[in-house]
């Protein structure tokens, strides 16, 4: 065994033991905190694997952006998980038995998985030879080319997930003075300000 080897086997040990821990930590903010160390040690896999700009992705895109975000969004919702977790045990029957049919699934699915003979070929006659074209630039030709249509469909699913983060965190409350953009521009410049003639020794009241 390599060094490649001991880092692959090392890399997907903290894969494996931080995505469960995203699942089972009890402060969401813990578990945003071990999702960015999963990530971080899929991109030491993808590094391993040769796929330098996939890894470059993970650590710019993911731990940069959406984790930083995943942080906000739980740190603004302000939800009280004390009473999440009471109402938890009811449900906790139905969804071990939705669990069960999902892993039945899995297993069958598993159990009935055949891979077709001219499968590989197929998988390869769309990858560019990469002793002509460099990773990056094959994977910019399958997305904005071959795929570009299912590249716009998934923007779109992350524009519909950015607009019902917006709306979750959007509250509005009492009490609290609002800009008035509207009312800013269509007011009326002689009656937004008023002259007091002030007698000495009076004060403004």
């Amino acid at each position: 065994m390599g060094v490649a080897d001991y880092a692959f086997y090392a890399f997907a040990i903290v894969v494996v033991a931080a995505g469960f821990l995203v699942v089972v930590s009890r402060n969401p903010v813990h578990s945003v905190l071990w999702l960015i160390l999963a990530f971080l040690s899929s991109a030491g896999l993808f590094v391993l694997l040769g796929a330098e700009f996939i890894a470059m992705l993970l650590i710019i895109v993911y731990v940069g952006a959406v984790a930083v975000l995943f942080l906000f969004v739980v740190m603004m919702l302000d939800v009280d998980f004390a009473a999440l977790k009471a109402g938890m045990a009811r449900y906790m029957p139905l969804a071990s038995l939705i669990a069960v049919v999902i892993l039945m699934q899995m297993a069958l699915a598993y159990g009935a998985w055949v891979t077709a003979d001219g499968a590989m070929g197929l998988r390869q006659a769309v990858t560019p030879d990469m002793a002509e074209v460099h990773n990056t630039k094959a994977l910019g030709l399958l997305i904005y080319d071959q795929y570009v249509y299912l590249f716009q469909a998934a923007g779109l699913i992350l524009l519909v997930a950015m607009i019902g983060a917006i709306v979750l965190t959007l509250r509005h409350r009492e009490g609290v003075k609002r800009q008035d953009v509207l009312a800013q521009m269509y007011r009326d410049p002689a009656k937004a300000m008023e002259l007091k003639d002030v007698k000495p020794g009076q004060g403004l009241r």
